[in-house]
């Protein structure tokens, strides 16, 4: 296998590595020869995702896989669009930089000022069998989500939040290297609170993502990469940033 498709696959030994509680692995040491023969999940669930080139607001729900040469031809057309550059330093980032978490009051991005935090307008969104806080229509309580980086059914329960974690497909301190730390706090505020950005996802696969770019993390899902790539190409190009050679690189090959 060409290296960029084993380090397409590092995914799977950073989660493995998160869960017997050890830090990240050298791609040289991830084993991937061995993880590229194995079987990889598949997407699963109910198939509620929309296509990310369907979904252009990121306002309906998940990422359902883009097929057919046609749609794949759209989605590389898509991607060639986004200028690349090295990243820069991460001298000064912090998540408070991109405002409180999970804010509300955030002007000109879809369900802003809704009277709903994001984090629960996003479960809402992705979620299915939905049950509120007594006296809520915004605080959820349960759910079941269709994964889209695992293909498994998550039924989720508040007491257990950490289970899914809203993942920011293009992650702050990545916007932040590639030019955020020299936007205004307004700016910054709508990416990090923009449903195009975010997906809610399985906790521990957030986690092992950190603030990877695709050409050092993709969904274990090989079905969703390209419109993983398509959606982090989405975002880049509504706020203007910048990714790497390597990531435009192994997002182009994803939609191949």
């Amino acid at each position: 296998m060409r290296a960029r498709g084993s380090r397409a696959i590092l995914g799977f030994s950073v989660v493995a590595a998160v869960l017997a509680g050890c830090g990240p692995l050298d791609v040289q040491d991830a084993g991937v020869e061995h993880l590229a023969k194995s079987a990889s999940p598949k997407a699963g669930g109910s198939g509620r995702g929309a296509s990310p080139l369907e979904n252009t607001d990121g306002t309906r729900p998940g990422l359902a896989p883009i097929t057919g040469a046609k749609e794949k031809a759209k989605a590389r057309d898509l991607i060639e669009k986004v200028a690349t550059k090295k990243r820069g330093t991460k001298d000064g980032y912090s998540r408070d930089k991109f405002g409180s978490a999970w804010s509300d009051s955030v002007d000109d991005i879809p369900f802003g000022r809704n009277g709903c935090d994001t984090r629960n307008d996003l479960l809402r969104r992705d979620g299915q069998k939905l049950q509120y806080r007594e006296g809520s229509t915004c605080i959820l309580i349960s759910m079941t989500l269709d994964d889209p980086y695992t293909g498994k059914t998550i039924d989720w329960r508040k007491e257990k939040a950490a289970e899914v974690q809203i993942d920011h497909v293009m992650p702050l301190s990545y916007d932040w290297q590639m030019g955020a730390s020299r936007w205004s706090d307004v700016k910054r505020k709508q990416i990090a609170n923009d449903p195009l950005n975010l997906l809610p996802v399985n906790g521990s696969m957030n986690a092992s993502k950190s603030d990877s770019g695709p050409a050092n993390w993709l969904p274990p899902v090989i079905e969703i990469r390209c419109s993983y790539a398509v959606r982090f190409a989405q975002v880049a190009l509504k706020y203007e940033l910048p990714v790497t050679l390597e990531d435009k690189t192994i997002m182009l090959e994803q939609c191949a």
